[in-house]
């Protein structure tokens, strides 16, 4: 089958399109034929060799398709069901080999292709507005990256909660697509904390998400009130340097978190909770994806590219 392989780690040109032997299921595995495969941050830091990971490897933790073998003992999906997976590598494929128990069943009016873009970054945006730092109605939150693949998400669901955006983007299109998408105000990356203050009467915000990182972390911090909550789920302009935990208690009081979505979905029950309700929003138009470019799966180099030079809003995917 053709896939994508990383056999060093590197820039976006370690990204070779191959031929390679065909997966087969193990015991408790199913072999899903990939209709699209989602393209995140975190593959940026597998091909860089940031998040080791033994070589060489198909990268890929997202994916969609149909189910077309299962290995022995598997019960929670059959031949030609739809599914979908993330936090398993090897999207980058036209086959995939995932564990049964980390599929998820597309229900009707989910396209594989809306499951592929939404499941990592949904989730991703869903336990953060429901669990992280469950939004209550009135609550301000400010959304970094919003007119990204989660800052989007994230937004909507913000939305349904009853809250208020402050989103942060880097271009007027940007802008447009985060107001449209439902962010009550718009700040640039210079000026977010002081916005944060004018809006609340020089309080600021109960929670920042900030999957941004190292260039957003310290103004993120300002942005907060007293026991407010940084939320720091992502590392996109670098990770934050060493932190001396006192500034938490000169700025009032803060509390900080670095979660990641293994947190949120530690056994079959979570997964699948989160993701039935992510679908159904999708379902019923509730929450809209966006999708931001489709690549074959040969280009998965220049969609790295785009991805990590902000050229970009939404989510990207591969297409076998």
């Amino acid at each position: 089958m053709r896939a994508i392989q990383v056999r060093e780690p590197g820039g976006p040109e370690v990204l070779e399109f191959r031929e390679v032997a065909p997966p087969e299921p193990a015991p408790g595995q199913a072999l899903v034929e990939v209709a699209a495969a989602g393209v995140n941050y975190i593959d940026t830091y597998h091909r860089s060799g940031l998040y080791p990971v033994p070589l060489p490897f198909i990268p890929g933790s997202e994916g969609a398709g149909t189910v077309r073998a299962v290995g022995e003992g598997v019960s929670e999906v059959a031949v030609g069901d739809r599914v979908a997976w993330t936090g398993v590598l090897g999207s980058y494929a036209e086959q995939a080999v995932v564990p049964a128990d980390r599929l998820v069943p597309l229900p009707d009016g989910v396209t594989a292709e809306d499951a592929a873009a939404a499941l990592l970054q949904g989730m991703t945006a869903h336990y953060l507005a429901t669990s992280t730092y469950a939004i209550q109605p009135g609550d301000w939150a400010l959304v970094h990256a919003a007119a990204g693949g989660v800052g989007l998400l994230l937004t909507q669901i913000a939305k349904l909660r009853g809250g208020h955006v402050l989103g942060t983007v880097s271009t007027p299109d940007k802008a447009k697509l985060a107001r449209e998408t439902g962010a009550d105000e718009i700040a640039s990356y210079d000026d977010f904390a002081q916005r944060a203050r004018d809006l609340t009467g020089g309080e600021g915000f109960p929670v920042v998400y900030d999957g941004v990182g190292r260039t957003t972390f310290d103004a993120s911090l300002d942005a907060l009130r007293i026991r407010g909550m940084m939320v720091l789920f992502g590392a996109s302009s670098g990770p934050v340097p060493p932190f001396d935990l006192q500034v938490l208690n000169a700025k009032g009081g803060l509390f900080i978190t670095r979660p990641s979505l293994a947190h949120y979905t530690r056994d079959r029950a979570e997964l699948l909770g989160r993701a039935e309700e992510l679908f159904g929003w999708i379902r019923d138009g509730r929450v809209k994806v966006h999708l931001g470019g489709r690549y074959p799966l040969a280009d998965a180099a220049r969609a790295h590219e785009d991805l990590q030079g902000r050229r970009t809003t939404g989510k990207l995917l591969l297409l076998p």
